[in-house]
């Protein structure tokens, strides 16, 4: 009897510490579970918030980009001067012939100096001259400004020989290798070769646009591409992506890398560069069934159409607002400024009744005043012009259309082709059905998963592969897996943020997909190190966002203060973000990352306000007011500054500057004396030698912006 309780007390014991055991697996598992669900909102939150900004800046170059074509529009030259100044600023150099091209850019003039120890390039380009690149890249060393336009002018000479649409097939090759967006990070281009092996007649590759803009080393990026392309034409094809467009350079970054890299010899690099980009190819069709093109369709995309345009006339996407004309056609403007037509342009709209008069320079802040006042409503008003009209139909960039050389063709509308380039390079795919035009970007439109649908349907294509979007795990299938997004840029936003991606296809065209992490950094956290990391880059973005819109964020905020209390509940605060900053964002969800807690559920919106001012003010100490401007206009003043700056030294000219204020005023119908604005130039040249740069060309800004204290 007593070795049988023995037996069980001892089985009950067991059995209670098997459930407390159990219980515990459940519990931790629970926890498990809520931690991870937790890390997976914030990093979804986290991802919403950089490509919202990302998408707004997008949109606001396009903006921009129709903003100074509005003004273009209405702007009548008095003087030839004013003319070639107008031509310099917005007509770019597509319209260089031939001979003209290869006369300003002659390499063969240039001279490599014997103290140059960095690798040397003769064509026809062998293997060897691209291990000795890569080499030499790793080791940071530069190329030779004449090598650079050498090699530019082969590979123009060969894009020129290719077809709108590359035809690829796998029976020549083992696989072909289809790599996304590279953004000018080269250590992700380094880490393709060194897992998948460098281009040869075994290894195809597929590069799917977007080689340039955000990151520091798009030119390598650029040379390395070209010269496998010279040395191997049938295993290397590149498509354009919206990024190789010169106008979107302006903004992002490339431009102004060429021009740090290349002090002397940049400017012709670049024009070489621009020229290049047109003759990329729009697509590649590997083995008739899939089809690779860098953003997307629309439901009018029609390949025969793209397979017959031609695609050098684009030089730039971006679209313009189509100019009413009496005779209701558009003109199109000649490099020297006048109309084809040969009539004389229409004369500009006047956006005031009358003219407004200039007080007297000599008392600066009246002056300001008046400068600033003017200046702001009209560039409000012109914004507004701009904006306005959805249904009115769109036309291409002036640069565009001085490369037209047979405007007779009777197939298609040079709108019709613009648009379909546009589309292909700008698009993005959507859950839902239909096809609608992409107001996040600014540019292209969303398609839906019927859209796809007809389209392979109709060319018996089996799927598709596009880029142009970041994804965490560098690719993502939609579309029940018939389109395929490839993202090869690693930690695109912040380290940590997302993987880059290649994928591989045979025979059999079944993707296989390689993931990678260029960034040493990104692999010694843990997920959740990885995800706060990005967090507090995100939200350190989203609080420069917010801040630059302190104004407008204090007048929506006063329109639920009826009592002018100070104070808004926290209820009412993520209608008001969100109705001034239209990110489309989850304010609710995100306001304990950006807003202190109250007990009463209210905010005081103006301590907030001054918080986040507290956080962006720089030791100049800056007048709060006048900071919120920069912050929220640095990027388009610097793509500003870009444009009026033709030849890309870094300065622009007493003249440059004055002929800007005289578009900006002739159209504003304001009576502004030249004494007038040399006195504002003057006071900014602060080095005193007679050009100015960016940063005296924001003091201007900051002058004219700068109210009475």
């Amino acid at each position: 009897m007593g070795s049988g309780s023995s037996v069980n007390v001892q089985y009950k014991y067991s059995l209670q510490k098997s459930e407390n055991a159990f219980k515990a697996a459940v519990l931790i598992q629970q926890w498990y579970r809520r931690h991870v669900a937790r890390l997976e909102m914030r990093r979804r939150c986290t991802w919403r918030i950089f490509q919202s900004i990302e998408y707004s800046c997008e949109q606001d170059q396009i903006k921009l980009h129709n903003f100074f074509s509005y003004l273009m529009d209405q702007f009548t030259p008095s003087s030839s001067k004013e003319r070639d100044f107008i031509s310099r600023m917005f007509i770019s150099g597509e319209s260089y012939k031939e001979a003209e091209l290869e006369k300003y850019c002659d390499y063969e003039t240039i001279e490599v100096p014997d103290s140059y120890t960095g690798p040397h390039l003769s064509f026809p380009l062998l293997p060897d001259h691209a291990t000795a690149l890569l080499e030499a890249f790793q080791q940071k060393q530069q190329l030779h400004a004449r090598y650079v336009l050498n090699l530019l002018h082969e590979t123009r000479k060969h894009l020129k020989q290719l077809p709108n649409i590359s035809h690829v097939s796998t029976c020549y090759s083992e696989e072909i290798t289809v790599c996304g967006d590279l953004h000018g990070q080269l250590d992700d281009l380094f880490l393709i070769f060194y897992k998948n092996g460098l281009p040869s007649p075994s290894k195809s590759y597929v590069f799917n646009g977007d080689f340039v803009d955000r990151g520091k080393q798009s030119l390598e990026i650029l040379v390395i591409l070209f010269t496998f392309l010279l040395i191997y034409p049938k295993e290397v094809h590149l498509n354009r992506g919206n990024h190789e467009d010169h106008m979107v350079n302006l903004r992002y970054g490339f431009t102004k890398e060429v021009m740090q890299k290349y002090k002397v010899h940049g400017k012709k690099i670049l024009r070489m560069f621009q020229n290049v980009f047109c003759w990329l190819p729009l697509a590649t069709l590997i083995d008739q069934k899939v089809l690779i093109i860098h953003g997307g369709i629309s439901d009018t995309t029609d390949l025969d159409m793209l397979e017959k345009i031609q695609r050098n006339r684009f030089v730039s996407v971006l679209r313009l607002k189509k100019r009413k004309e009496s005779s209701g056609k558009p003109q199109i403007q000649a490099i020297n400024g006048e109309s084809e037509s040969g009539t004389d342009a229409a004369p500009r709209l006047s956006l005031q009744p009358q003219s407004a008069q200039a007080p007297s320079t000599a008392n600066r802040l009246e002056f300001s005043r008046w400068l600033r006042q003017t200046v702001q409503e009209q560039i409000d008003t012109c914004r507004r012009l701009v904006d306005i009209s959805e249904s009115e139909p769109e036309e291409l960039t002036y640069s565009s259309m001085v490369s037209l050389k047979d405007a007779d063709e009777p197939c298609w509308t040079r709108q019709e082709e613009w648009k379909q380039v546009l589309d292909i390079l700008w698009s993005d795919p959507m859950p839902q059905e239909g096809c609608r035009e992409n107001k996040v970007r600014g540019g292209g439109c969303y398609f839906g998963p019927d859209v796809t649908e007809k389209f392979l349907e109709k060319y018996s294509l089996q799927f598709l592969i596009r880029s142009h979007e970041c994804k965490q795990e560098g690719y993502e299938f939609c579309h029940s897996r018939k389109v395929l997004t490839i993202f090869s840029a690693s930690n695109y936003y912040e380290i940590g943020s997302n993987r880059g991606a290649y994928v591989k296809l045979g025979p059999d065209l079944i993707p296989h997909f390689v993931q990678y992490q260029a960034n040493k950094t990104a692999h010694l956290l843990t997920m959740t190190q990885r995800i706060s990391r990005v967090e507090e880059s995100a939200f350190r973005a989203l609080r420069e966002k917010l801040f630059a819109h302190t104004s407008a964020l204090i007048s929506a905020f006063k329109s639920y203060d009826r009592d002018n209390t100070g104070k808004i509940a926290l209820s009412n605060w993520a209608t008001a973000v969100e109705s001034v900053l239209r990110l489309g964002l989850p304010w609710r969800m995100l306001r304990p990352q950006l807003v202190r807690s109250a007990e009463d559920g209210m905010l005081e919106y103006k301590s907030w306000l001054d918080d986040l001012a507290m956080e962006q003010r720089s030791q100049e100490h800056i007048q709060s007011s006048l900071l919120e401007v920069i912050y929220r206009n640095r990027s388009n003043l610097e793509t500003i500054f870009r444009i009026i700056d033709r030849d890309h030294s870094g300065l622009i000219s007493f003249e440059e500057f004055q002929q800007t204020w005289k578009l900006f005023s002739s159209h504003m119908n304001i009576e502004l004396t030249d004494d007038g604005i040399n006195d504002l130039v003057r006071s900014i040249d602060f080095n005193k030698d007679g050009n100015i740069d960016f940063n005296e060309f924001l003091e201007a800004f900051r002058l004219v912006r700068q109210g009475p204290s």
